[in-house]
């Protein structure tokens, strides 16, 4: 918990919205993130100039927002939501930003202390309950007074690895009580690994004769991307994405990048089974989408895994986990590893260049918005049914490059966008999104267009839910209702918005729309209609 200073009397006019401004701006907090209601007004009236409110006009968008900005700055989004009603609006996209590890501090409305007991309009009942268990820490305050401690205890919670979303429920009346000043204080963030288990993992890979390293999203939240090369690197080892990565933690034009692992137990046991060792770093072990029979946990592979979250380590059905952040542990893990005469192992090779046709391929317009970014570009993407031909034809640098929603629901991308070129103004942000996907929370549009934002939103539209289609063929299922979208203008709803859109319907009309969008001042939306073509997942066996 925070300290407090020694009772004095100018602390005793300081009111409970003064110490938590306080504290917002000691946590280095320069932007919070609402839809306003009135349960909120009192903390909401004669905002400080120093910090930026953002509005978004739906909390789920807001949510996301806060999403995209925290993991941009690697520093908690703070997000101010209206009460019951409100905190359901934005539950999607909390549960995003839990299965994210994105921090962030919620503070949601209530209604006063005095008319609780009678149950009134807009009143949360048992609200610290309401948002779990997709928030680390949830706490409505027994006193007003506690209300700026509850707030920095939410924010150390979310910051503490691994990371994720707190909830601090406030009466709308506990705003303007007295309160003790709260001195925000340093709480450090690296976990060290055990060294005797560092060795051992070491050793094994020493010894392999064939290792791969699967790496996950934790390697590029921790800023450790060069760390996980370097070990790849010296380890000689072949390097595999974790399934379902939402973040890039290996560059995928490296020589010793091997592919991306499939979330069906069988293909991702088949990749794996030339590998006498797999190294698992910075993700579960594994993230499986679909049945089938996982032989990688047969006993014939010998299997590591290096986590910085405790859940995750529990629930490894094989092998040995060391539970540490990842900067210190792969540290370790370079000092330790000796120089090996193994053969480097050969990566994979990348598809040649697709041809243009009309109606437009996917693959087509993928590779084209690959080659025509800039190289400092952030994707933020959402569009599960096209992921496996975006790996294949839009391999990413590595480092802060990539983002997608690491719990599969939709409606993250877009406001998540919005908050990544928040946070990163001076590069350009693309949202690469499906059509289906993008009406979750195409609102969010209108903030980066009010905020004059360098973002670029790139519509797949193939007239309805391609992941759904493809599902629906793997499990052999027919006469769905609810997959097809006809009729959706994403150009007029843009422009409804003040934001700049075309549409592209041939492929001759591509490469003129991406580098009109991609140069636009501010926020532009770019509609490629694509062949309806249902691409496959998985791959159909039986």
């Amino acid at each position: 918990m925070s300290s407090r200073k020694p009772a004095n009397h100018a602390a005793a006019s300081l009111t409970v919205k003064d110490a938590t401004f306080s504290l917002l701006r000691a946590f280095g907090i320069k932007r919070v993130f609402g839809n306003p209601g009135s349960t909120e007004l009192p903390f909401l009236s004669d905002w400080p100039d120093d910090i930026d409110y953002v509005l978004g006009l739906q909390e789920a968008s807001v949510v996301g927002m806060a999403d995209g900005y925290a993991q941009a700055t690697r520093n908690a989004g703070f997000v101010n939501l209206h009460s019951a009603a409100g905190v359901g609006h934005a539950l999607g996209n909390v549960f995003n930003a839990y299965r994210n590890q994105a921090p962030m501090v919620i503070i949601a409305g209530q209604q006063a202390r005095s008319i609780m007991p009678l149950q009134p309009f807009l009143y949360a009942e048992r609200a610290t309950e309401f948002p779990q268990p997709y928030v680390k820490f949830s706490v409505e305050p027994a006193r007003p007074e506690d209300v700026p401690a509850a707030i920095a205890r939410a924010y150390y919670v979310a910051m503490q690895p691994p990371c994720g979303p707190t909830f601090v429920s406030v009466p709308v009346d506990d705003w303007s009580r007295p309160t003790q000043p709260v001195v925000a204080r340093q709480v450090s963030r690296e976990l060290g690994p055990d060294p005797q288990a560092m060795k051992a993992m070491a050793a094994a890979l020493a010894a392999s004769e064939r290792p791969a390293l699967v790496v996950g999203p934790a390697v590029d939240r921790a800023a450790a991307v060069d760390l996980m090369v370097k070990v790849a690197e010296k380890a000689k080892a072949a390097v595999w994405v974790s399934p379902f990565s939402a973040r890039c933690s290996f560059p995928e034009r490296h020589p010793q990048f091997a592919g991306f692992l499939h979330a069906s137990p069988g293909q991702l046991s088949d990749a794996l089974r030339d590998h006498d060792l797999v190294v698992v770093i910075g993700a579960p072990v594994f993230t499986f989408h679909v049945e089938g029979h996982a032989a990688i946990f047969d006993g014939a592979t010998t299997i590591f895994q290096v986590t910085d979250d405790p859940d995750a380590a529990a629930v490894t059905p094989a092998g040995a986990s060391i539970i540490a952040t990842m900067k210190p542990a792969l540290s370790m893990l370079l000092d330790l590893l000796p120089e090996t005469a193994r053969a480097m192992p050969i990566g994979r090779v990348l598809p040649p260049a697709p041809a243009a046709a009309d109606p437009l391929p996917v693959e087509f317009l993928l590779y084209q918005l690959s080659q025509a970014m800039p190289d400092n570009t952030v994707l933020v993407e959402e569009a599960p049914s096209h992921r496996p031909a975006m790996q294949k034809f839009m391999p990413m640098r590595g480092q802060d490059s990539f983002y997608t929603m690491a719990s599969g629901g939709l409606g993250y991308s877009l406001p998540a966008a919005v908050g990544m070129a928040l946070g990163r103004p001076g590069v350009r942000t693309v949202c690469l999104i499906g059509d289906g996907s993008a009406m979750y929370s195409i609102q969010a549009l209108w903030t980066a267009v009010q905020r004059r934002l360098p973002l670029t939103v790139v519509v797949i539209n193939n007239a309805g839910y391609g992941a759904m289609r493809s599902f629906s063929q793997v499990m052999q299922v027919r006469n769905v209702p609810g997959l097809e979208l006809p009729g959706i203008d994403f150009v007029k709803l843009a422009e409804g918005m003040g934001c700049h859109a075309v549409r592209v319907t041939k492929s001759s009309e591509l490469a003129g729309a991406l580098q009109q969008g991609l140069g636009h001042g501010g926020t532009s939306l770019i509609e490629v209609m694509v062949d309806s073509a249902v691409p496959l997942l998985y791959a159909q066996k039986g």
